[in-house]
Parts: C-alpha cells; sequence; structure tokens
C-alpha cells in the first residue's frame, strides 16, 4: 500500500530571528539541524523509493540530513519550485514583531492567517495550494497510485496546503493547524490515496 511521510524542515536562521522567510534562501540554524537529525532518527526502519522537496536550502538540507541519517541517500529526489514555501512578498526579512508595529495586530494576523488574503507582493494560503496542489497530481499522485514509499521535505504552508487536501479540511481548520518543525507525519493510504492514518511519529 502507498505511503507518504511529510516533514517540515527544521528551524531556520530567519525562523530563529523571527523574520518573515518565504521565498529568500535561508539555512538551517544550528537547531534546525538538530531536529533534522531527531527527524533522521524517528525515520530510522522506513524505506522510501522517492523523495522531493522544494528548491529552497533549508528544505533540501533538512531531506539531505534526513536521508543521511536513515542510510538512503542514494534514492531519487525531485526538487521544484511548485513546493516552496508561501512567498510574502513585501514582509520577507521584515522582523514579525516590527511587522505589528507598522501594519497593526490585526492586519498581520490576516495576512497570516486568512485563506485566501495575501501579504502585499506576496501569496495567500490559497494561492500555495494553487501551486502545491497540481504538482501533487501530476508528479507525487503517480508514485503513490504505484504503491511507492515517499518523503517530502518542504515548508510550512505548502504542507498545510498537502494537508488541507488530503485530510478533506476547512481553510478554517487548516488556518488554525500548526505543523512543527523536524516533525515526520506518516500517512497510510489506500489504493484510491483517501487516508486510512495519520499521525505525527
Amino acid at each position: 500500500m502507498p505511503e507518504l511521510i511529510i516533514v517540515r524542515h527544521g528551524q531556520s536562521q530567519w525562523n530563529l530571528e523571527n523574520r518573515f522567510t518565504g521565498w529568500i534562501d535561508i539555512d538551517l540554524s544550528p537547531k534546525g539541524i538538530e531536529e533534522a537529525e531527531s527527524a533522521g532518527e524517528k525515520l530510522k526502519g522506513f524505506t522510501f523509493d522517492k523523495a522531493y522537496t522544494s528548491a529552497l536550502t533549508r528544505a533540501q538540507r533538512t531531506l539531505d540530513i534526513i536521508l543521511d541519517k536513515i542510510g538512503q541517500k542514494n534514492i531519487p529526489v525531485e526538487k521544484d519550485k511548485a513546493l516552496n514555501e508561501r512567498m510574502y512578498g513585501d514582509l520577507q526579512g521584515l522582523n514579525k514583531d516590527d511587522t505589528r508595529k507598522q501594519y497593526g495586530d490585526e492586519q498581520v494576523k490576516i495576512w497570516r492567517r486568512s485563506y485566501d488574503i495575501a501579504p502585499p507582493g506576496g501569496e495567500s494560503l490559497k494561492d500555495t495550494a494553487d501551486r502545491v496542489l497540481p504538482y501533487y497530481h501530476e508528479k507525487i499522485e503517480p508514485d503513490l497510485k504505484a504503491g511507492k514509499k515517499i518523503l517530502i521535505s518542504a515548508h510550512g504552508n505548502s504542507l498545510r496546503a498537502l494537508i488541507m487536501y488530503l485530510e478533506k479540511m476547512t481553510p478554517a481548520q487548516i488556518l488554525e493547524t500548526e505543523i512543527p518543525t523536524g516533525s515526520p507525519k506518516y500517512y497510510n493510504l489506500d489504493e484510491n490515496l483517501n487516508v486510512i492514518e495519520a499521525k505525527y511519529i
């Protein structure tokens, strides 16, 4: 039966500094490296046929660390910007606390937690889903339907878009869903790719 494991990259340097990161290519922090190593420890015993990741270093490095830990660095890996984090536009690089002082708590909350309202020059979660899901249907679904075991290392919002689809969540439900860094989530799927079981490992 097909199996899918998704993992949000370990803490990045800008996560640590409380800054909007988006598509800026920031590496893992020392804690993020530890989180990726921990994810690898949790995934020992799993065997993957293929892995997918974004075009950004923090997700790729998390995947590299995991595959190294589980001794599977030779599996095919596909990298694509379709799995990139949500693009935060004009907010990228700004400190989140400073942004709240500049624009107000309520406006920043709307940008971060509404489904279809984008920050200036950026993407909403809906926009992110509009690129993640076609990629999933085109590239990843065929692998799963072939019974393959797939690992995805990506980002909070690109994975939110995927979780919303897989778990049939409403926009309100997914916006309240936090995805911890470096914690693999396991999906056991039936032959039609409906979720039989979903749990953090």
